[in-house]
């Protein structure tokens, strides 16, 4: 039996990895933008692929190819030889 002048009190000890509630999109942004450019970098693509199949990358580049190649056969751009293009890159390197 309890004192009625005695109170009871709890205290509740808890560990950031004990987290009661889940993590908000923007407590997650932000604890993201803390990480540097390479980590940053690092998590973006593991993200992406999470999102994107290795089918959908592949139906997406070949939708993309679809596209380039219709561009051709329009007359729309032309090709670039690969000599034609390193040479320019070269020169402005220097």
């Amino acid at each position: 039996m309890h004192h009625p002048s005695i109170r009871t009190r709890i205290f509740v000890i808890t560990f950031p990895w004990e987290r009661l509630m889940p993590l908000t999109y923007e407590e997650i942004s932000a604890e993201a933008m803390q990480l540097s450019a390479e980590q940053r970098a690092g998590l973006a693509e593991k993200l992406r692929m999470s999102v994107d199949t290795p089918e959908a990358v592949a139906a997406a580049w070949d939708e993309e190819i679809d596209r380039r190649i219709a561009q051709l056969d329009r007359g729309e751009v032309e090709t670039v030889p690969f000599e034609v293009v390193m040479a320019e890159l070269r020169a402005k390197l220097r």
